[in-house]
C-alpha cells in the first residue's frame, strides 16, 4: 500500500489544533468555577477519550493494511471511544453552566478528538512514507541506535 507523504503544513495544522482544543478545554477548565472533582472527571473524559480515538483510528488502519489485530481489542476501542462521547455529553447536560460554556467545552472536545486521530494519521503516514524510501531494516537500526529514548540501563548493557 503506497502511502503519500503528508505535507508539513497539514502536520503543523494538526498538531496545532490539537493542542489550541487541548489547550483551551484544560484553560476552561480550570477557570471553571465548579468543584475540584467535577473539573477531574471532564480531565479524565478528555483523556479517555483521545487515548480510545487514536487506539480506533490505529485498530481501524491495522486491519486496513493487513495487519492482525484482535476482535477484542476493536470493540473495545469503540466501546471507550463511545463511553468517553457518552460521558461527555451526560456531563455537559446535567452541569450548572451557561449554554456557551457548554458549547465551549462540547466544541474543544470534538476538536481535540479530531485532531489527535489527525495526528496520529499524519505520524503513521510519514513513518510508512520513510519505510517505502528506505526500507524498513534501515530505519529499524537507526532508531534503535539514535534513540533518546533509550534506557539508560540498556545504553550501559551495550557499553560493557
Amino acid at each position: 500500500m503506497t502511502t503519500n507523504q503528508p505535507s508539513p503544513a497539514f502536520i503543523g495544522a494538526s498538531w496545532a489544533v490539537l493542542f489550541i482544543g487541548v489547550v483551551s478545554y484544560c484553560f476552561g477548565l480550570w477557570n471553571a468555577k465548579m468543584m475540584l472533582n467535577e473539573k477531574g472527571f471532564y480531565f479524565a473524559v478528555l483523556c479517555l477519550g483521545l487515548y480510545s480515538a487514536v487506539s480506533l483510528q490505529k485498530t481501524i488502519r491495522d486491519r486496513m493494511e493487513g495487519i492482525p489485530t484482535s476482535r477484542m481489542y476493536y470493540m473495545i476501542s469503540w466501546f471507550a471511544l463511545i463511553v468517553a462521547v457518552a460521558l461527555e455529553l451526560v456531563g455537559l447536560w446535567n452541569v450548572a453552566l451557561t449554554l456557551s460554556e457548554k458549547g465551549f467545552y462540547l466544541i474543544a472536545f470534538t476538536m481535540s478528538l479530531f485532531a489527535s486521530i489527525t495526528v496520529q494519521k499524519n505520524v503513521r503516514d510519514v513513518q510508512q512514507a520513510i519505510e517505502n524510501d528506505y526500507g524498513t531494516e534501515q530505519i529499524e537500526h537507526n532508531s534503535e541506535r539514535n534513540s533518546i529514548l533509550q534506557s539508560p540501563f540498556r545504553r550501559k548493557e551495550e557499553e560493557e
